[in-house]
């Protein structure tokens, strides 16, 4: 533990430390505290997550805090740890892995806060323990910008740098993230224990999720009542509805090993993520995955994968290979469902019974996918541009971004017909509701990181302002809306990043 002789308190009666995931005892984690982080610094701050926690936004301002969030002094209350789980990485068995650069404080209205960059633990491989600057930013900005969006993630309350040294492909400096969620528990961890036939343990990490998070299980009368059956067909379900936002916003994750797979269904792990830029189902966003095993258009059944081996993990609890099918033949239909609607309100056609011109629109849609990728249309701008069209029935600007012309035109005659179904200002509405001006595209994560390297947090600052209302016009920003720098496309992201 670190010499301190005064734990930090975190002075608001709201804020009360109740660590029921350490009550699972050491069969699922090792008791550590974060290591110290020298001279640490304030390199962004999300008042937002301040406020989800309790925390008053006076306290992330202070210099105790962080002292306190860079590993220096621990917070009363916490009883840190480095949880254990396995997992498949890039289709694989890896077997045992853990939290090897993250610190579990404790849990705090019901969140759990830990720290990521704190060090090294148990559970470090090749000199891990240590995050950097600029994995740091990204992560805490993709965070903030997913859930703007809606999507289902971890949160991250800030980030704290130092101007000690890490080595990667370079020598970059330290940080560290305070994560937040309402739990961090992966596939992984299920996996750990059915791999080593530690059944007991595996019965008492399931009991524990279905009582925390997932009580309608037990009670459920779907597939046989049997709660781990249904505990299942629920992780499938939130899988399904995640992937969807992703496919529809166009997030490729980067590195969707069962490790990085939340049992809530949330985003976690931000690594080699990537916004698309040019729309290409193909496109590999993490130059690590040289077999494009998670590329873009793979997510989808990549999840469904990993909900299998989930699956193989919880069967010593199921004991019914037809009821833990049932629960995984949930999720292609409810992907698909969720996905066409959401796309479908892309579009600004989503008033009505989902069964309603469900064939149509489903043809509409991947008409244009086709599209988009024949002339690798910008993703985002298309979406945002087409809203604008709609609203103003001036569609020269979209058309603008394609080389094929006469099938833009094709196509937009067929869509224009459809829309006549709909209320104009309504769909209008529904699409600069749905389709975000501002995305966290690479470059401008870049932008803010090496303002950053040169202790220049206000793009940090700014840009997480412009990603927390993504549907907001920010005139002031037009410029990160536009089509990105040629540089963009020469950026590359790994697992390090």
């Amino acid at each position: 533990m670190n010499a301190i002789s005064q734990p930090f308190q975190i002075k608001h009666t709201g804020l009360e430390w109740d660590n029921h995931f350490h009550r699972l005892g050491p069969d699922f984690y090792t008791e550590l505290a974060p290591q110290a982080l020298p001279d640490p610094y304030w390199v962004g701050r999300a008042f937002g997550v301040a406020d989800l926690l309790g925390l008053p936004a006076e306290q992330l301002q202070s210099g105790a805090l962080l002292q306190a969030l860079a590993g220096n002094q621990p917070i009363s209350g916490t009883q840190p740890l480095a949880s254990v789980y396995s997992g498949h990485q890039f289709g694989h068995w890896a077997g045992q892995l853990g939290d090897g650069r993250a610190c579990l404080l404790g849990e705090a209205n019901g969140l759990e806060v830990q720290l990521k960059g704190s060090g090294l633990t148990p559970y470090s491989r090749r000199g891990d323990g240590r995050a950097v600057l600029r994995s740091s930013i990204r992560e805490f900005l993709c965070s903030e910008a997913m859930h703007a969006l809606g999507i289902p993630t971890t949160r991250a309350l800030c980030v704290v740098g130092s101007d000690e040294v890490v080595p990667r492909e370079t020598l970059e400096t330290a940080a560290v993230v305070t994560r937040v969620a309402p739990s961090f528990i992966r596939f992984g961890h299920f996996e750990h224990f059915a791999a080593r036939n530690q059944l007991a343990q595996l019965k008492t990490l399931a009991d524990y999720v279905i009582t925390r998070y997932y009580p309608d299980c037990q009670t459920a009368e779907t597939l046989g009542a049997n709660p781990y059956a249904n505990l299942l067909l629920r992780v499938c379900e939130r899988t399904a509805e995640m992937l969807a936002h992703w496919q529809a916003v166009g997030f490729c994750h980067g590195v969707m090993n069962t490790d990085n797979m939340s049992i809530l269904g949330l985003t976690i792990d931000y690594g080699p993520f990537q916004f698309l830029d040019a729309y290409d189902p193909g496109h590999i966003c993490n130059h690590t995955d040289r077999g494009g095993r998670y590329a873009f258009a793979r997510q989808p059944d990549i999840a469904h994968w990993n909900l299998y081996a989930l699956a193989q993990a919880l069967m010593p609890l199921i004991e019914d290979q037809a009821l833990a099918l049932q629960a995984l033949d949930r999720f292609k239909p409810l992907f698909a469902r969720t996905w066409r609607q959401r796309m479908r309100a892309k579009l600004g056609l989503a008033a009505g019974a989902d069964g309603a011109n469900t064939d149509a629109d489903q043809a509409l849609i991947d008409e244009l996918l086709a599209l988009l990728a024949q002339d690798r249309v910008d993703y985002s701008l298309f979406w945002r541009r087409l809203s604008q069209g709609v609203a103003s029935q001036n569609f020269v600007p979209v058309r603008d971004l394609f080389l094929d012309r006469p099938a833009w035109d094709a196509w937009l005659l067929r869509y224009s017909e459809r829309l006549a179904d709909t209320d104009p200002g309504q769909a209008a509405g529904l699409m600069r509701k749905t389709n975000p001006k501002y995305v966290l595209r690479n470059y401008l994560g870049e932008l803010a990181i090496e303002a950053a390297k040169s202790k220049d947090f206000s793009r940090v600052a700014q840009m997480l302002a412009l990603l927390e209302r993504p549907f907001d016009e920010h005139p002031e920003f037009e410029s990160f809306a536009a089509l990105p720098p040629d540089w963009a496309s020469r950026i590359e992201i790994s697992c390090s990043s």
